[in-house]
């Protein structure tokens, strides 16, 4: 499998994609009576959204999505 190198801009979108799916998980795991949030902190989104467009990434899903498969952990 080709060894992609990101540019820092990709590597920060890949890491801001991943706390915000970490924040989403959090808020979502839990025991299956209590209430969850349905929102995720304005700032995190912000976050992710502000990386995706620094990386020339935004609207580029195709890309982006990639770029996350290329990084996965391998087991």
């Amino acid at each position: 499998m080709p060894t992609t190198v990101l540019t820092d801009r990709e590597r920060a979108a890949v890491q801001a994609y991943l706390r915000l799916l970490h924040t989403v998980r959090a808020a979502l795991d839990g025991p299956p009576d209590k209430p969850r949030p349905v929102a995720v902190p304005p700032a995190v989104l912000a976050e992710a959204d502000r990386a995706l467009a620094d990386a020339g990434l935004a609207g580029n899903e195709g890309e982006f999505f990639r770029l996350l498969h290329d990084r996965r952990p391998r087991s």
